[in-house]
């Protein structure tokens, strides 16, 4: 069967980093001319010869995704339902190797979650768990589904991948998407930072966004880590795997999310710093390559920059949210999977984007037409 490994064995991370930093100021301008960017158009948007030019992309990226999304932002809430899981990643705070309490939420436990974030006005659910599959696996996560789906519009999941058969029972459950990120695509070092679980095996990570289109499921969400490796080359291998999607599951929506390392308990400092001005020249690239993928921004990034990336291509936005199991009512001091940098309510990221001359969001109607 084809899948997306048939396409990224044909590249050499070498080659393509080279390609990307050798791109020079006329590759840009052709670039910011063309009407339907290439990927090797990307590669110039994404070098350092394009960093002169960050302001036209950004001006660029306004203009692109108001007119094909309009001034709203979406809002959602992450909900974390375990902290329980069975890989080693040198980055992550649930990483098993750190010998912290423990927390998967019980059936009572979820529903008063449900019932504080929907005090907050949230109708878009993301569902986040660590990979521990004797502790949550298909049936938790089926039977979480069933508890809450009454209570939400739109729901989101972030778990460990799955079989294809998997998918196909959470997509009939009600679920709308699935974010699965591949951290990094360099594969000679991705055992470096995945030493020890199922997520050490780098291919079936990489298969996953295939298994799940062939789900039917309605959104796929892609995203590396951006400080684990250089971000221009991870970046180039994440937009190729969007490539391969779309062309491949062409009925299905897709998203891009863009988490950087951020602090967490027992983790490395980032390999590579990815600073501001990084994110905004990476976040107008992805949108002049593609004006219908959605771009999300979560509270990993702080107050200032939050403030001033809502009118530079966002569609939605993460608020008010809490990365440990029980964080909003049940149990607040629960392990969190990395520390947040924007702690503001919903209400007041509300106020923020409305005077930022946007529309908050609370709810995809999407599902309503299905």
């Amino acid at each position: 069967m084809s899948n997306f490994s048939n396409i990224f064995n044909q590249y050499n991370w070498e080659d393509v980093k080279t390609s990307i930093y050798s791109k020079n100021k006329q590759d840009v301008i052709n670039a910011l001319a063309a009407n339907k960017p290439t990927l090797e158009d990307f590669k110039a948007l994404i070098s350092p010869a394009a960093e002169m030019y960050i302001e036209q992309m950004a001006n660029k990226s306004s203009a692109l995704t108001q007119k094909r999304f309009g001034k709203t932002i979406q809002l959602f809430a992450p909900m974390y339902l375990s902290n329980e899981c069975n890989n080693i990643c040198t980055y992550c705070g649930f990483s098993l190797d750190n010998k912290v309490k423990r927390k998967t939420l019980s059936d009572a436990e979820l529903i008063l979650e449900v019932e504080a974030i929907k005090q907050q006005g949230f109708n878009h659910i993301l569902l986040v768990t660590g990979e521990s599959n004797h502790t949550v696996n298909i049936d938790y996560f089926l039977n979480a589904i069933n508890l809450i789906k009454s209570s939400f519009a739109n729901i989101s999941i972030e778990f460990q991948p799955l079989e294809v058969e998997e998918y196909k029972k959470l997509h009939e459950a009600g679920v709308y998407s699935v974010l699965v990120y591949q951290e990094t695509y360099h594969q000679e070092v991705y055992k470096v930072y995945h030493p020890k679980g199922k997520k050490s095996n780098f291919s079936y990570r990489l298969e996953t966004p295939d298994r799940v289109g062939e789900a039917q499921i309605h959104k796929i969400g892609l995203g590396v880590l951006l400080g684990l490796e250089d971000w221009r080359v991870d970046s180039f291998f994440c937009a190729l795997h969007l490539d391969y999607l779309q062309k491949t599951y062409w009925k299905t929506k897709y998203s891009i999310s863009f988490p950087r390392m951020r602090p967490a308990e027992g983790i490395i400092e980032p390999n590579v710093i990815v600073n501001d001005k990084n994110l905004v020249q990476l976040l107008s690239a992805y949108r002049l390559l593609n004006e219908d993928v959605e771009l999300s921004i979560s509270t990993r990034e702080s107050e200032h920059f939050r403030n001033n990336v809502i009118p530079l291509g966002v569609t939605s936005m993460s608020a008010g949210s809490k990365t440990n199991p029980g964080g909003y009512s049940v149990e607040p001091t629960s392990l969190e999977q990395f520390e947040i940098s924007d702690d503001r309510t919903v209400k007041q990221i509300s106020d923020l984007i409305t005077q930022s001359g946007y529309q908050p969001v609370y709810k995809d109607w999407d599902r309503q037409f299905n």
